[in-house]
């Protein structure tokens, strides 16, 4: 199964774009070329201009905030396993404390390292980050991959809170949806929402179909249009049935 997501407003869109970005620092941080290297500390570069927004932080805190106060609503719940919900509720606690433990601005040891921001500016040139341009960046690319993993992971650290709490948030919209089976007649579907709110919009589709929704949505009503892609990879409009599991996500 493939599984499509679509965000419903802004704030959840920002928050797939940073867990995306953080699946790719975390891969290419782990590897040991310095290539994949330069990639893994580009990214960190990019998470910041995401995460830019000052009140990210604020956003998340009230957001853990409230989920702790609904999950403990559930502890009166006898059908509610206990363990889970402690567990849940651990994760939520520890995220919290974490995020509100890191002072200053997001990524602000990044951007007061000179060194840091000299490969920054150069890096969004194409080409820019070459030799001649940074003999020092490409000195440090010699060192050891132990050494460069070190490093790159102290540059991340004081961000990291901010990482964890957002796996704690999506993991949690995520878990808050009911899922349907549903069937695209002819590749294509629609759904009254009756100006209800949800946050996150989920697809999970047979791989072997190569189905590929379009999607849009806002409070009224949703419309999946499902496309192939040819040989030269233009899409087009599938033309067959298709069975799909859709999941509509809110706090």
């Amino acid at each position: 199964m493939i599984v499509y997501e679509y965000p419903f407003n802004e704030r959840i869109r920002t928050l797939l774009r940073l867990e995306d970005l953080y699946e790719k620092f975390t891969f290419f941080l782990h590897q040991s070329n310095p290539m994949q290297h330069h990639v893994a500390l580009a990214t960190i570069f990019e998470m910041l201009e995401v995460a830019g927004r000052a009140d990210l932080k604020s956003d998340l805190l009230q957001e853990l905030e409230r989920q702790r106060h609904t999950l403990i609503s559930f502890k009166s719940n006898p059908n509610v396993q206990a363990e889970m919900l402690d567990k849940v509720l651990d994760d939520v606690d520890r995220a919290s404390s974490a995020l509100v433990a890191s002072t200053g601005k997001t990524g602000q040891n990044v951007r007061d390292n000179e060194w840091l921001m000299s490969i920054r500016g150069r890096t969004i040139i194409p080409g820019g980050a070459c030799e001649f341009d940074l003999p020092s960046y490409h000195a440090w690319q010699k060192n050891t991959a132990e050494k460069r993993f070190a490093d790159i992971s102290a540059w991340f650290a004081p961000i990291a809170p901010l990482f964890d709490a957002i796996n704690v948030v999506l993991r949690l919209l995520r878990e808050s949806g009911s899922t349907s089976k549903v069937i695209a007649q002819a590749g294509s579907y629609q759904q009254m929402l009756q100006g209800k709110v949800y946050q996150l919009l989920r697809v999970n589709v047979l791989q072997e179909l190569g189905a590929i929704p379009e999607i849009s949505a806002n409070k009224y009503m949703l419309w999946i249009r499902f496309m192939s892609q040819d040989g030269d990879m233009k899409p087009k409009a599938y033309e067959n049935d298709i069975p799909f599991d859709l999941t509509l996500c809110n706090f």
